[in-house]
């Protein structure tokens, strides 16, 4: 019996006086995809963050979140093994996380620093070889032909292939997607999707996603976990999300335009409280 890629059990999560998560349990076998969906403000960002230790859940009674068999958090601590862990799992943020004025090139390139002695990473010299897997991973992407131009010198849609091809550069066991086409035209969004099923398809890797579109959760994977006012709502098949459900889920969020794929407004600052997101997101 293979060990479970993610575990959290009994997660809790409050920022001052609001519960943001609730006795959130599931896991999450090898080589899934999953889709995290629910109404803004139900805790997906939230409850992404916590599963690489980026946010810490409540002291004594806050649960725990275990990453590739070890533990990454519990009851308001955050373990000192995460930071090992962290480079396993590729985080992949809606707004694409890149640096503007570098290459494409070495934007992919970035993904390879938390696996290589730490002072050549800090000179940021990369082998020959290095570069050679970077335009592999391009390739994967589409984009080899764009390697060499600066990163802001492509479209949404092309940046957030190139943070893909960032963590397949990183040799990721996890991929973790936080709305990852919330921001992006539906051509762009249905590209970086399928590229997504692609790899975990092809690679085995698990991918866990957080997405608003329902119909795109079902088109492209296999699970949905649903969140509603911090609660676990529903864990189990996507073929299983009937529209009496989705009804119960998204109340009063317009479950039309939820179903059409229609790209939602981006979440308020009020949403979810603000948390500040590094420049570089390839080894979070």
């Amino acid at each position: 019996m293979s060990i479970p890629t993610i575990v959290v059990e009994r997660l809790n999560k409050t920022f001052g006086h609001r519960q943001v998560l609730e006795d959130v349990s599931f896991e999450i076998t090898p080589g899934d995809i999953v889709a995290l969906i629910g109404p803004s403000g139900s805790g997906k960002s939230t409850l992404m963050r916590h599963l690489v230790g980026l946010t810490c859940c409540n002291r004594h009674t806050g649960g725990r979140v275990s990453l590739l068999g070890r533990e990454v958090q519990a009851s308001g601590r955050i373990k000192r093994a995460s930071r090992g862990q962290r480079c396993r799992v590729g985080y992949i943020f809606q707004q694409f996380n890149l640096v503007n004025r570098l290459s494409v090139l070495t934007n992919v390139l970035i993904g390879q620093l938390g696996r290589m002695p730490r002072l050549r990473a800090l000179s940021g010299r990369f082998s020959q070889e290095e570069k050679q897997r970077a335009l592999e991973c391009l390739a994967r992407v589409g984009l080899e032909g764009m390697a060499y131009q600066r990163a802001n010198t492509l479209s949404g849609g092309q940046q957030q292939r190139v943070a893909i091809a960032r963590v397949l550069m990183q040799d990721a066991d996890v991929i973790l997607a936080d709305e990852p086409i919330a921001s992006l035209d539906p051509r762009s969004a249905r590209e970086v999707m399928e590229i997504l099923q692609r790899i975990h398809a092809e690679d085995g890797r698990t991918v866990v996603i957080t997405l608003h579109q329902v119909d795109i959760a079902r088109r492209y994977c296999h699970r949905a976990i649903a969140l509603k006012d911090g609660r676990l709502y529903f864990d189990g098949k996507t073929s299983e999300l009937t529209d009496a459900r989705l009804s119960t889920l998204y109340e009063n969020a317009g479950l039309d335009e939820l179903r059409s794929g229609a790209q939602p407004d981006l979440p308020s600052p009020t949403r979810e409280p603000a948390h500040a997101q590094p420049a570089v997101a390839a080894h979070v």
